[in-house]
């Protein structure tokens, strides 16, 4: 409750308040610059981290195939050592007595191991323990005899264990419950252990013990470290610490203040793992960070200096202002601001003086302008279609035909005669369907007789549209463009079908030919003529007649359709393989006495009258055909 008081209030004076909504503009001006600013710091940020991320990795990768051709080198040798027959041999041939002749083998095989320990620097020590006789020789210490049990079975069964296999042990793994194996050994690295005569199957248990140098291990991990407080250690593939560097190896395990990078290895199974603070990653960017958070800071302060100055310049204007549109908004037209400035704000007062003269003026002329100028753009249009010199010519070459006997001349001048008659009617601009259609028939019939019958029209008029108002010779046009079009160069069997229908409260009427489809491209075209004529608020062929190349039948119906009827009215084309071209308008429809315009009105249906065709009666109605 409390907080939709408090957003009550804030909102209440943001809009009555003009103060406030200039520091609030203010504000959402700067908006826009500290949510970029703030993501600009958190991605460079994201950036810096991904980088470090990328190079770590690089360097991780680098050590870790380092470890493995260490690693590599280290298990070469170890097989070598233990499938050497002269190791094997000196080992093998002494029993459980000790004897000088012991100690002479010994030292031999002590010669030998110091051999392969010189020539690989991560070989730190080579040991190996004689099971008959319980002596640990190693390059470290020479020899000595292990005395104690549970350190000996440890030893003799880690080589049973392994068989030919090898496998690694850390230096604080417990042999015994006193001892480790880095206190049996005298080491304090991993060691690599396997079992001596790799290809002997009575094998004795003697075992091979080779330690990695950690001094070495130590100085590829130093390598990686990026920086004084960060870490990296590489751990066996049972996740135990192998070697570690670093001023952060004591602080345990990563947090998410770290940023943890890790690298395995696909031949030991072994992992490096660097671990830096993010605070060194993000020095710098911490410094941008704040540098940015000032300028947002200081911007904010200076919006509401701002604001202010610009509240205290312009509140007398405007409030000024605001009186005279609130008088201008009730209808008071004698509005007048007075006003002695001579900047912007007494130019803008100024012009709201001579914008209230000019919109009374507007007010009062602009409907009676737009009339005229409708009025004069239909009957523009309107000359196109109806030649009115024409019909007395037709009548005397009709007279002429008869005298000569030429009846299909008479017949065709007849019904150019009649169409013409029907045009021009006093004046008419509007006629019902059923109207439209008897006199359609007359031009369809001229143009049968102009292709020899080459084509029938077929009527599919729907009876709740006969009584319809539509606006005179609007489907001349499209019935032209049907049969020069489509139906010309037919010999036989062209077929024109008109239609119309009613759809929820619009009016379709068609025409439709069994000519051949449109190209694609052309019909592209057409439709996109139309859909810029539909475009423009206030159509019109005159202003533009220069610029006309083709389409003048399609261009004069949907311009008077719009002109007349509104935006509501339409023209849509369409133009298949097999079926043909079919060209629709559509006009709205509002019942009589709804205030709307004449055309679209209903009116009481009346009885059609027929057609005179060839001495007989011919309905287009009745969905015949004539030929």
């Amino acid at each position: 409750m409390r907080v939709n008081n408090v957003y009550r209030r804030v909102a209440d004076r943001f809009a009555s308040n003009i103060q406030t909504r200039l520091t609030g503009y203010f504000l959402l001006i700067l908006l826009p610059l500290v949510i970029i600013s703030l993501f600009a710091v958190e991605r460079s940020r994201d950036i810096l981290y991904e980088q470090a991320v990328k190079r770590t990795e690089v360097a991780l990768s680098s050590a870790m195939n380092h470890f493995d051709l260490a690693l590599q080198n280290v298990e070469e040798i170890s097989t070598l050592i233990a499938a050497d027959p002269n190791l094997n041999e000196l080992l093998n041939k002494n029993g459980a007595d000790f004897s000088p002749r012991s100690i002479v083998d010994f030292s031999n095989v002590l010669q030998q191991l110091s051999n392969s320990v010189s020539v690989n620097r991560f070989v730190s020590q080579i040991s190996v323990y004689h099971q008959a006789t319980h002596m640990f020789i190693s390059t470290h210490f020479g020899g000595r005899k292990l005395a104690s049990e549970p350190e000996q079975e440890w030893l003799v069964e880690s080589a049973r264990n392994n068989g030919t296999g090898i496998s690694y042990v850390m230096a604080d793994y417990p042999v015994s419950d006193a001892r480790t194996f880095g206190k049996l050994t005298g080491t304090d690295s991993v060691s690599l252990i396997r079992s001596m005569d790799l290809y002997n199957m009575d094998r004795q248990s003697n075992l091979l013990v080779v330690t990695f140098n950690r001094s070495k291990l130590l100085n590829i991990l130093k390598t990686l470290l990026p920086s004084e407080n960060s870490r990296v250690s590489l751990f066996n593939e049972r996740g135990e610490v192998i070697v570690e560097t670093g001023k952060a190896a004591a602080s345990g395990a990563p947090s998410s203040k770290d940023m943890e990078v890790s690298m395995d290895s696909e031949y030991s199974s072994w992992r490096l793992v660097l671990v830096q603070p993010k605070s060194e990653l993000y020095r710098e960017t911490d410094q941008l960070r704040l540098f940015t958070f000032t300028i947002i800071g200081i911007s904010i302060l200076l919006a509401f200096i701002i604001s202010w100055v610009v509240y205290s310049g312009i509140a007398s204007p405007v409030l000024k202002l605001s009186r005279g549109m609130r008088c201008l908004s009730s209808g008071e037209m004698n509005v007048h601001v007075e006003t002695r400035r001579k900047d912007e704000f007494g130019f803008l007062i100024q012009s709201f003086n001579r914008m209230v003269s000019v919109q009374k003026h507007l007010i009062e002329d602009h409907y009676e302008q737009q009339l005229r100028l409708t009025t004069t753009e239909l009957k523009f249009l309107q000359s196109q279609i109806n030649p009115h010199f024409l019909y007395n010519t037709l009548d005397s070459i009709y007279w002429a035909a008869k005298n000569y006997e030429e009846d299909e001349i008479s017949e065709m001048v007849m019904n150019l005669s009649k169409f013409f008659r029907l045009s021009l009617d006093k004046g008419r601009q509007v006629f019902t369907v059923e109207e439209s259609i008897n006199h359609l028939h007359y031009y369809i019939r001229i143009q049968q007789l102009r292709f020899l019958d080459s084509f029938e029209v077929e009527y599919r008029i729907s009876d709740e549209t006969k009584a319809l108002r539509v606006l005179k010779l609007l489907l001349q046009p499209l019935v032209e463009n049907a049969i020069l079009h489509g139906l010309e160069g037919k010999e036989s069997g062209g077929r024109l079908i008109v239609s119309s229908r009613i759809e929820q409260s619009t009016v379709v009427i068609s025409v439709q030919n069994n000519g051949p489809e449109i190209g694609e491209e052309r019909l592209s075209y057409i439709r996109s003529e139309l859909g810029r004529m539909r475009s423009r608020s206030f159509p019109s062929l005159s202003q533009d007649e220069e610029n006309i190349k083709d389409l003048f039948g399609l261009r004069n119906v949907f311009t008077r359709m719009r002109l007349y009827y509104g935006e509501e009215a339409d023209l849509t084309i369409e133009s298949t393989s097999g079926t043909g071209t079919v060209v629709a308008i559509r006009i709205p429809v509002n019942p009589a006495g709804s205030g709307s315009m004449e055309p679209d009105a209903v009116l009481v249906p009346r009885q059609r009258p027929e057609i005179q065709d060839r001495g007989r009666a011919y309905d287009p109605y009745e969905g015949g055909r004539e030929f």
